[in-house]
């Protein structure tokens, strides 16, 4: 007799859609051949970098687009640049600079005790939330409740899958 009988999912559950494309993923990554020694740090720096793009890929997929996080995950995945980096490191350096003058004349909204959130703190949500940045306040506190929502199922479904591996 099985010593582990998984309890019933319904198979339109957003946990059961996200563990079946995250497992079928895995299984893919799995089957590759590593490119140096399975113990080197550049291969599994590239098997970490494999996984965390195989669950955010499953979760927004698993979502169906319906959110604007999703969509936008969904675009920036498509759109990276595969392989080596492209960018040069001046391009980099710049980009960075050009964040840290905005942060330093990012001017607050009213904040208080009452619950109200202020313009940076809305600023670091947008940045946390994947598509934030072109959102309304409303639609931010929105999509940020479903995106934690996602990434909570994605960590309890991967811990799942750990316990079930491990020793």
């Amino acid at each position: 007799m099985n010593k582990y009988n998984p309890p019933r999912m319904n198979p339109s559950s957003l946990r059961s859609r996200f563990a079946t494309r995250f497992l079928r993923s895995l299984s893919e990554i799995n089957a590759q051949k590593p490119t140096a020694s399975s113990s080197s740090p550049t291969e599994i720096f590239r098997r970490y970098r494999r996984i965390k793009v195989a669950a955010d890929k499953s979760m927004a997929y698993s979502v169906r687009s319906r959110r604007t996080w999703s969509r936008a995950m969904l675009w920036k995945l498509r759109t990276r640049p595969c392989g080596r980096r492209s960018v040069k490191t001046s391009t980099i350096v710049r980009k960075t600079r050009h964040e840290k003058q905005n942060k330093n004349t990012t001017t607050a909204t009213t904040t208080g005790e009452d619950g109200v959130v202020s313009g940076v703190e809305a600023d670091e949500l947008r940045e946390l939330v994947p598509g934030g940045e072109a959102m309304d306040l409303y639609n931010l506190l929105d999509e940020t409740a479903h995106y934690i929502k996602c990434l909570t199922t994605q960590v309890q479904v991967m811990k799942k899958i750990a316990d079930f591996y491990s020793p």
